[in-house]
């Protein structure tokens, strides 16, 4: 909901640091396998109670999520940069739940839910994408992309501002993550209602 809002603030410092990476030699790939390190180490140390440090390492790996676009947006954009950005973004929204459902058994059930959710979130997400492509269809509201980003209540900056929160106060978990379930699954309908609008012929 607030990302493409968000772009024009984050742009620029970002794409100051992406060409500075470029110029050095260092490739978009390199940096999207790279995120990977701290998105799966954010989750051990959740799963582990260490709660500030997997805050900093989900901080880290959104920074370096910023930076492969901002190398990939300088030396040029590739369909398989787009597609191993996407893979790691999904690791990383996956691997945070898991954390915090192996921290404490009561969480299982919940991350469970939240995991689900951010599945059909994810579903509904590339199937428009992919009918999108199919049909032509652009949208730079979210900056330069391999493929087409559709809007939607739950998307990034939302979903780091709730894992935000489940780092600062782990206790409460259980009832941030269902009300983020919520959210998604209100973003599946969302974007259905808007498929059948735009892909239903007149």
């Amino acid at each position: 909901m607030f990302d493409a809002k968000l772009r024009p603030l984050i742009d620029p410092p970002l794409n100051a640091m992406g060409r500075a990476l470029a110029g050095v030699g260092i490739g978009a790939n390199a940096v999207t396998l790279a995120g990977l390190v701290p998105a799966l180490a954010a989750a051990f140390a959740i799963a582990h109670h260490h709660y500030l440090a997997g805050l900093a390492l989900i901080l880290l790996n959104r920074l370096i999520d910023g930076l492969d676009g901002a190398v990939a947006r300088e030396i040029g954009l590739t369909d398989f940069g787009g597609y191993l950005d996407t893979l790691a973004d999904y690791v990383f929204y996956v691997a945070v739940p898991v954390g915090f459902g192996l921290a404490a058994t009561e969480n299982t059930a919940v991350a469970m839910l939240l995991i689900a959710s951010f599945t059909l979130t994810c579903a509904s997400f590339l199937v428009f994408a992919a009918i999108a492509a199919r049909r032509g269809e652009e949208s730079t509201k979210h900056g330069a992309k391999s493929f087409f980003y559709s809007t939607g209540l739950a998307e990034g900056a939302e979903t780091i501002a709730v894992f935000i929160a489940m780092c600062l106060w782990p206790a409460q978990f259980p009832a941030i993550a269902i009300g983020f379930a919520a959210l998604c699954l209100l973003t599946v309908v969302q974007r259905s209602l808007l498929a059948r609008r735009i892909f239903t012929p007149d």
